[in-house]
């Protein structure tokens, strides 16, 4: 019960917030909106204020936004609106910006459960704290021990695990004086030693080698949380939505090239997994996958894929460049044609979450 209502809360915040950003910048146009749904399906609980119906419907997964006059085919106008407020015939920039939002929209609640988690629960920062030495490595010849924290390196002090990495970079090899706390018995004692990175390969979180100066220290893992006022939080919101952007980003392009395994593509049945998985851990892990979904859904309805946002905001962008809108049966084409990738792209998803299953 407890993953139901998570997975429905959760899914249902994003369509919600999503549909939320179209209606929001439509209505900044003056564009007519007959429907703003709260959910799909039959039609619960109504409110008519203006000329819009806000509607409370059956399945909560989500919700709509009618928008009078979407295609060109919308001929017969929904009572009391008129032709200026259809969606079509506005110019090419402002239907770019009204389905713009909706992605955005998504990043922007991304940023906003950032903030909050950095308000409420802090930043996490993971420690300098060495949890394990490689064997023959040159931080393993020059004495550096397991649980030994690392204060400084070349008297810089190091207070993040992410630090060191830069400092490792920069030395190209050159030897650096590292100084570390180290527990003795009931006792702590500074430890200075000189260790000389050496280039060596490395994988990177997408399962590619490349080369990269390393000493051969691993992290503990250890993170203390740093207390965030209002404002600092709302930065912190920001380096971390605009680096899972980055990292979600790249995640496709991997795809795409196939470094990344086309079986670890999941669909609803592994977002309901996660959601309900992470519903039991606590809020803040939840409000942090929701953020990182969020993200994902923002950038996914961006790829220029016809019946996606962003095959939409393609011929937005073509229609401003050439100045007319592009041909309706490459439009129609188009659109058959996105239907299908779409529809292909949810099979495949939910048969590598089915397998998964079977394989578990």
């Amino acid at each position: 019960m407890l993953t139901i209502v998570a997975v429905v809360l959760v899914l249902g915040l994003l369509i919600f917030f999503h549909e939320l950003g179209h209606f929001a910048v439509a209505r900044c146009f003056g564009m007519g909106v007959s429907t703003f749904s709260l959910g799909f399906g039959p039609k619960l609980l109504t409110k008519k204020w203006g000329k819009t119906e806000y509607a409370l419907s059956l399945i909560p997964l989500g919700g709509y936004v009618a928008l009078v006059g979407e295609t060109d085919g919308d001929c017969e106008l929904p009572e009391g609106f008129t032709q200026e407020e259809c969606f079509f015939q506005r110019p090419a920039w402002q239907r770019f910006l009204v389905v713009l939002a909706g992605p955005v929209a998504n990043l922007l609640l991304a940023w906003f459960l950032y903030w909050g988690l950095a308000l409420f629960w802090g930043t996490p920062i993971t420690l300098p704290e060495i949890g394990r030495v490689q064997e023959n490595s040159p931080a393993a010849k020059a004495g550096v021990k397991a649980g030994d924290l690392l204060l400084s390196i070349d008297g810089v002090q190091v207070d993040r695990w992410d630090a060191i990495a830069d400092h490792v970079a920069k030395s190209q090899g050159n030897p650096m004086l590292f100084t570390l706390q180290r527990k003795e018995g009931d006792s702590l004692t500074t430890v200075t030693c000189t260790v000389a990175a050496q280039k060596s390969l490395r994988k990177t979180i997408f399962g590619e080698e490349e080369s990269a100066w390393l000493v051969g220290i691993i992290s503990s893992g250890s993170v203390r949380m740093r207390n965030e006022t209002f404002l600092s939080a709302a930065a912190s919101g920001v380096r971390q939505t605009l680096s899972m952007i980055a990292l979600t980003w790249q995640g496709f392009v991997k795809l795409i090239e196939r470094v990344v395994p086309a079986d670890q593509v999941g669909g609803p049945i592994m977002i309901a997994q996660l959601v309900g998985e992470q519903a039991k851990h606590g809020l803040a892990g939840l409000l942090a996958l929701t953020a990182l979904i969020s993200i994902n859904l923002g950038i996914l309805n961006l790829l220029p894929i016809p019946v996606l946002d962003g095959g939409t905001i393609l011929f937005c962008s073509l229609e401003m460049l050439f100045r007319r809108p592009v041909n309706k049966t490459v439009q129609t084409y188009a659109m058959r044609f996105g239907v299908c990738v779409l529809v292909a792209l949810m099979v495949f998803a939910t048969f590598n979450d089915v397998m998964r299953l079977i394989k578990s």
